[in-house]
Formats: structure tokens, C-alpha cells, sequence
């Protein structure tokens, strides 16, 4: 009897073997936040899709879970923005164009946006949550007709943790953006205070929106609780998971919650079924 595998290209291909991709560009979002622009040196990794993760390995340290942050629609090129918080993230920030690091992937499920379209979309992304939401404010842009309103709702710690902060300017024009810190100096003129006080005064109907969230776990669970206060139904909300993962198949465990393995079943989950896990302590 034939084993049925997994309907994963890079499971088949051989998903622990990382393959050679340069970095053509690289780009300094802020003090410690780094966007790199990677090709293939032969042979690529399957179209990766929003909200799903490679694996990136720099060479003799180690490898990390990197969710993409790029415009898929482009083709060709990973684009990955990296904290570096680590000893593998400070190494990938560090790389120069012409570099080599090794990609595995893609894995993990996608972002739900068949589900937002003839709907109002809002994205939460809190701190370096944005980036993984970013590949789909390019979709939505590129296909604004498919959807009715769109809110962007960004939360940083400061000032100088906000990303993408030219961008969030341009697509003002198009979508509702709005943007808070946590803290600021006196040249601050924006919001202050935490994401979810966004949520009150967004122009959404909670009746008919689906939500995407990324950001700290704590923040993602109040996130939740404020758009089920205004009225979002929780199997329209949906989360993306971050946490340990090592090899992105399933096989290690280290992503384990309850039942679920992130690497495996994510990271996207939607709420109703992720919210009864997180309340368990032990988890």
C-alpha cells in the first residue's frame, strides 16, 4: 500500500535540506530590524504564500522560522524583514549583498483572504508583527476591488520601533491606517497608548469583517477580546503563532501546543479553536 505523504513540495523534495539563496539586497527598517532580499543561487523553494514561514539558515550558526514580508505577487524574490534579537538573526542582519544563506520551505498554512473578499478586512499587527501582515496589504492593494474597507492598525513600543513607516504613510491614500506607540518623546505626534485602543473607533462592520492578528501572544489575546467586544464573530479571527520552531515539519516537537503543532497546523489558527488552548497555563 502507498504512503500518503503530505501534499507539501518541499516535504517530498527533501524539507531539511536548505537551499543556497543571495542576498541581492538588503534594507535597514530600524535600529534593530533588517529587510533581505533573497534569490535563488539554482534551484528555489515552492511559491511561498502569506503567512507562511521559511526556515533561514546562515551558515555555521544556525537557522530560524522567518515568516515572508514581500509583495508575492513580484515572484522570484523572498523577502524576509529580521529582528535581531539572537545569535542566527544578528548573523542574517548582518549579511551583505552577495552573501549566501540557506532557505528551507515554505511551510505552515496561509493567511484566509478568499474569506475577507466581498468583506471588510482589518489587520492588527503589533510590534515586529507587521511584516507577516504585510503580504497581504500588497494583495488587498492589488485587488482592492475585491474587498470593502481596509484598516491597518499598528502598535510599537516607540517611535523608533515602528516599521515600514513610508509605507504606512503611502498607503494612507488607499487604506485607513492607524498607527499608536506604547510610548513616545516630546517630537511625537501621533497616538500613544497600546493596539487596542484602535479597535473602538476603526471604521469596520464587526458584522460582516474578517480580522488578522500578529504580534505578542499577550497582545493578541486582548486584540481578540476587544474585536469580540465590538462584535467580530471568533471564527473570523485569525491569529498567526510564532512560537519555538525548529524544524518546520513536525517532527521535533518544540512548537507543541496541546494538540497542535505550530509548524505543522499554523501558524495561522482561527480563534475559536486556538482561544481554549491558551487559556491552559501548562501550555
Amino acid at each position: 500500500m502507498a504512503i500518503a505523504l503530505p501534499e507539501r513540495s518541499a516535504v517530498a523534495r527533501g524539507a531539511m535540506t536548505p537551499l543556497p539563496y543571495r542576498v541581492v539586497r538588503k534594507r535597514r527598517e530600524n535600529h534593530d530590524n533588517w529587510t533581505l532580499e533573497l534569490e535563488p543561487v539554482a534551484e528555489a523553494i515552492e511559491p511561498i504564500g502569506p503567512g507562511q514561514f521559511t526556515m533561514l539558515y546562515s551558515f555555521g550558526v544556525g537557522e530560524v522560522p522567518i515568516s515572508t514580508s514581500g509583495d508575492l505577487e513580484r515572484g522570484g524574490t523572498l523577502v524576509h524583514t529580521i529582528r535581531a534579537v539572537g545569535a542566527v538573526t544578528k548573523a542574517l542582519c548582518a549579511t551583505k549583498a552577495g552573501d549566501v544563506v540557506g532557505v528551507r520551505g515554505p511551510f505552515g498554512n496561509t493567511w484566509p483572504i478568499a474569506a475577507a473578499e466581498g468583506r471588510d478586512l482589518l489587520l492588527v499587527g503589533g510590534g515586529v508583527g507587521l511584516p507577516p501582515l504585510r503580504p497581504v496589504v500588497y494583495h488587498a492593494l492589488a485587488h482592492r476591488e475585491d474587498f470593502r474597507r481596509i484598516a491597518v492598525l499598528y502598535g510599537g513600543r516607540t517611535p523608533d520601533d515602528l516599521l515600514f513607516r513610508r509605507e504606512l504613510d503611502r498607503w494612507r491614500g488607499r487604506l485607513d491606517v492607524d498607527v499608536t506607540v506604547d510610548a513616545a518623546g516630546a517630537g511625537w505626534t501621533g497616538k500613544v497608548g497600546v493596539v487596542t485602543k484602535l479597535i473602538p473607533p476603526a471604521a469596520f462592520d464587526p458584522a460582516d469583517a474578517v480580522a488578522f492578528v500578529v504580534g505578542p501572544e499577550i497582545m493578541m489575546r486582548f486584540t481578540a477580546r476587544a474585536l469580540l467586544e465590538r462584535g467580530v464573530p471568533a471564527e473570523r479571527i485569525w491569529i498567526s503563532m510564532e512560537r519555538t520552531m525548529r524544524c518546520g515539519v513536525g517532527l521535533c516537537g518544540h512548537c507543541q501546543l496541546g494538540p497542535t503543532l505550530i509548524c505543522r497546523d499554523g501558524p495561522v489558527y482561527r480563534w475559536d479553536e486556538l482561544a481554549p488552548l491558551l487559556e491552559v497555563p501548562e501550555l
